[in-house]
């Protein structure tokens, strides 16, 4: 199985750090992860020197195979192949990732300006779409994450958007 991680365009340094630590790669290989690549955007962590130029660099850890890169100019094969997301809790990612049915743990990044992450995380977290996590508690969210107590996201209906703006501009 697969586990991708994305920080998206920021640099998101305590996620990065914290999915190339012992005890979260352990997590991963204990519920079946074999596979885990890292999106690692301008963080700066233990193995960033490797990827500066945009290159993609491999290595083995505690049993996992890990492939880890800076960019690319699209995530959508990422997640696709992905059995699970781990990513930074930024609302485009979030709705990215579950309109595609996959199981995702996000982690706000509370270094950001009023921690707007964590409320969108917390929210989506009670109503059952998705797991949320601290940097701190993230292995110990990987080994309780029961993927069965996951509600399925609604499909995407565009038409709701326009009524919306519709009522706003007065025209019903």
């Amino acid at each position: 199985m697969l586990a991708f991680v994305t920080v998206g365009s920021t640099e998101f340094d305590g996620l990065v750090s914290a999915v190339f630590t012992d005890e979260a790669l352990a997590a991963l290989h204990r519920k079946g992860y074999t596979e885990l690549v890292v999106q690692c955007g301008k963080s700066t962590f233990e193995f960033a020197d490797g990827i500066q130029n945009g290159e993609t660099q491999r290595l083995r850890r505690a049993e996992v195979d890990i492939e880890y890169w800076t960019y690319k100019p699209s995530l959508e094969e990422e997640y696709a192949k992905a059995d699970l997301v781990i990513s930074h809790a930024g609302s485009g990612t979030i709705l990215d990732v579950l309109r595609k049915g996959k199981s995702m743990i996000v982690v706000p990044n509370p270094t950001l300006l009023d921690n707007h992450q964590e409320e969108l995380a917390t929210t989506l977290e009670d109503m059952g779409y998705l797991k949320a996590a601290s940097v701190e508690d993230l292995p110990a969210a990987i080994e309780g994450f029961d993927t069965s107590n996951i509600k399925p996201f609604p499909p995407f209906d565009g038409s709701r958007f326009a009524r919306i703006v519709d009522q706003a501009m007065g025209f019903i």
